[in-house]
C-alpha cells in the first residue's frame, strides 16, 4: 500500500524563505502583498509551524514568479525527470534576464 502525498511542512518553510531571499523579497514585502495585517504567519510559514492557505500559495506563486509546485516539498513521486528540471530551472534564469533587461 503506497502513502498518499504529504508537504513537508518544515522543507516549505524552507523553500519560501529561500525563494524570497532569492528574490529580495522581505518579510514585510510578502505581508503587504498578501494584504496580512501582521506578519507572524508568515513567520510560522517560514518555520514550518503551518503552511500558507491556498489562496496565499496562488498569490506568492505570482509575487515569486515561480509555480506553486516549486514552492512545495513533499513526498509525492516527482512528474519530471531531472533532466526537464534543469531545462526549467535554464528557462527561468533566461527569463528572468529578459525581465531585467526590460525594466534596465
Amino acid at each position: 500500500m503506497t502513502k498518499n502525498p504529504t508537504i513537508d511542512l518544515c522543507e516549505t518553510g524552507q523553500k519560501i524563505k529561500r525563494i524570497m531571499m532569492r528574490k529580495g523579497l522581505s518579510v514585510r514585502d510578502v505581508q503587504e502583498y498578501l494584504g496580512l495585517t501582521t506578519p507572524q504567519s508568515i513567520y510560522h510559514w517560514m518555520n514550518g509551524r503551518n503552511l500558507p492557505t491556498i489562496d496565499n500559495i496562488y498569490a506568492m506563486s505570482e509575487l515569486f514568479r515561480v509555480p506553486v509546485d516549486e514552492m512545495l516539498c513533499g513526498n509525492r513521486k516527482s512528474k519530471y525527470t531531472y533532466t526537464s528540471v534543469l531545462v526549467r530551472k535554464h528557462l527561468l534564469v533566461y527569463y528572468e534576464k529578459l525581465n531585467m533587461r526590460k525594466v534596465a
